[in-house]
């Protein structure tokens, strides 16, 4: 920090972003006695369920284990109206959390943190904005979201089209009427799978280019009644025990055999029942399915024959059937209608794998020799995920090392919480993380409660700094890598490796072996007096 940086105010911790894991972080830290600022470039709370707001956004785990643990009161008063909310009530129960806990009072909205520098005489934080703010903190949290940086089209000739374009990760929040127009979808993951069946209801006809088939699996979606919330709110406790010690946090039962290990007609029926209770499901009918590629090829088989038994037309079933990477590699998408979709006579389908878009135009787009024109036109490009809005920021760290610079060939952490050479910086769902394999709002909790517990002990033992040593990290790194790749997950260019950014390193980011037994790591290390940590005065 240079000495003629004027600190507008000092906290003992500085959170940025306020959506879930914001929200938390705030919460237990104030009732920890810590002083809190939370900067948010939004202009409320809500993170990826403010900005998302595209037709049909919904979230792809369960209501009702999609919610907040900590609070038995708040989880006892909210009634949730579907088994997959949709983007309005997610939001609505985030507004609701705020203002229960009274939250908003210590969050500064439309505000963005541009840098947040480490002072080594100080052992602090200076967090800088763009309003001109420069915060001083002891601990610095980001809380900025695994998927909170959408990927803005790049294509030439953007500027010159003469109708209107959206993202669907930067949706207008007053919503858009496609009635009578001709729409140009480009894209076809998860956003553009949950909006195509809306948008294409209210276009004159809608056409989609899809470079990647994605693998989508049936939502079921249904209303919830009140005996089952009621069922769910009497045996919670219960239910939150096993989403800690499960897999994904999820509450859906896994196998424990391979698939070999059954008969063809076992295969067979398991598949299908998990493909009537829909969703994420189908990501685990057996224990092999995302190490063995002979596993793999029969889940994969099996949805492509359910693709292929909707879609009529089968020239058009064959291109949105996936090809090319093992299931569940890139992220199961979860639909409502979305291949019946293709049944209907406004709906086009074009294949830009090998006829890739080469530019916009005033009046629409052109591929390798075709043009299309449209009145509007939707960009479903994706994220930079994991690590975009965190290397958005300017962080510097011991001996002014730049985040930017140590994480230029893939992200570097210790259990996906901390980086060397960063003291006080904690990362919530971080890189090397369970993450965007998990629920995310148990890893939240997960990950806030053990930072909170961090915080406290070195309050309680006057330390000044924690922070990993490079041992630990290189070890953690391996580890995560070792997991990673003893599995099918780096054959396919997916955002998980960072395939969808030009340029991006291509490293497998998430951790893979579950969130009980990346908990139990997490509870061992601090047992252990914060083992592979250096802890400092």
């Amino acid at each position: 920090m240079s000495a003629s940086a004027k600190i507008s105010e000092q906290f003992d911790a500085v959170v940025v972003g306020a959506g879930f894991a914001g929200l938390y972080m705030l919460h237990r830290l104030r009732a920890e006695g810590f002083t809190v600022r939370v900067v948010e470039a939004a202009e409320d709370v809500g993170g990826t369920w403010y900005w998302n707001r595209y037709p049909g956004a919904r979230c792809d785990v369960p209501s009702l284990v999609y919610s907040y643990s900590f609070s038995e009161e708040l989880q006892q008063e909210w009634d949730w109206n579907e088994r997959y909310a949709a983007q309005p009530e997610i939001l609505s129960y985030i507004n609701h959390v705020a203002d229960r806990f009274e939250l908003r009072s210590d969050i500064q909205f439309n505000t963005t943190v541009t840098s947040a520098v480490f002072d080594e005489s100080s052992n602090r934080w200076t967090v800088s904005t763009d309003q001109g703010d420069k915060y001083s903190a002891q601990f610095c949290i980001m809380a900025t979201g695994c998927l909170s940086s959408p990927r803005r089209p790049d294509f030439e000739g953007l500027d010159s089209f003469a109708g209107d374009w959206y993202h669907t990760g930067y949706w207008p929040h007053e919503g858009v009427d496609f009635a009578g127009q001709r729409v140009g979808m480009i894209g076809t993951g998860s956003s553009s799978i949950q909006s195509i069946p809306i948008i294409v209801e209210q276009a004159e006809h809608l056409t989609v280019f899809q470079r990647t088939a994605n693998f989508s699996i049936p939502a079921w979606n249904h209303d919830l009644d009140s005996n089952t919330r009621d069922e769910w709110k009497s045996r919670y406790a219960e239910i939150r025990r096993m989403l800690l010690s499960g897999e994904n946090g999820i509450a859906m039962a896994g196998n424990m055999w391979a698939a070999m290990e059954i008969t063809p007609e076992q295969q067979r029926e398991e598949l299908e029942l998990r493909w009537q209770q829909g969703g994420l499901a189908m990501w685990g009918p057996f224990i092999d399915v995302l190490n063995s590629e002979q596993a793999n090829a029969i889940a994969a088989d099996f949805v492509r024959d359910k693709i292929r038994a909707e879609v009529h037309d089968q020239e058009v079933a064959e291109l949105l059937c996936p090809k090319g990477y093992p299931f569940g590699t890139k992220r199961v998408c979860v639909d409502t209608d979305y291949y019946a979709t293709f049944n209907r006579d406004n709906i086009t389908l074009i294949d830009i794998h090998d006829s890739p878009i080469e530019e916009i135009t005033r009046t629409g787009l052109r591929t390798s020799g075709t043009d299309y024109e449209f009145d509007s036109l939707v960009f479903a490009t994706g994220f930079d995920a994991m690590t975009g809005t965190l290397l958005r920021i300017d962080i510097h760290g011991r001996n002014d090392i730049s985040l930017r610079d140590k994480w230029s060939a893939g992200p570097r952490t210790y259990l996906g919480m901390m980086t060397a050479e960063f003291p006080n910086l904690f990362t919530i769902t971080g890189p090397g993380s369970p993450s965007v394999l998990s629920n995310m709002i148990v890893s939240i909790e997960q990950h806030v409660d053990w930072m909170t517990d961090c915080m406290m002990h070195l309050r309680e033992q006057k330390l000044g700094c924690i922070e990993p040593s490079k041992d630990a990290e290189d070890s953690w790194v391996d580890h995560v890598s070792e997991l990673a790749n003893a599995t099918l997950f780096p054959q396919a260019d997916s955002w998980y490796m960072g395939a969808n950014i030009p340029g991006k390193p291509r490293v497998f980011m998430p951790y893979i072996a579950g969130i009980g037994p990346y908990r139990e790591i997490c509870n061992g290390v601090a047992s252990k007096g914060y083992e592979g940590f250096v802890l400092s005065a």
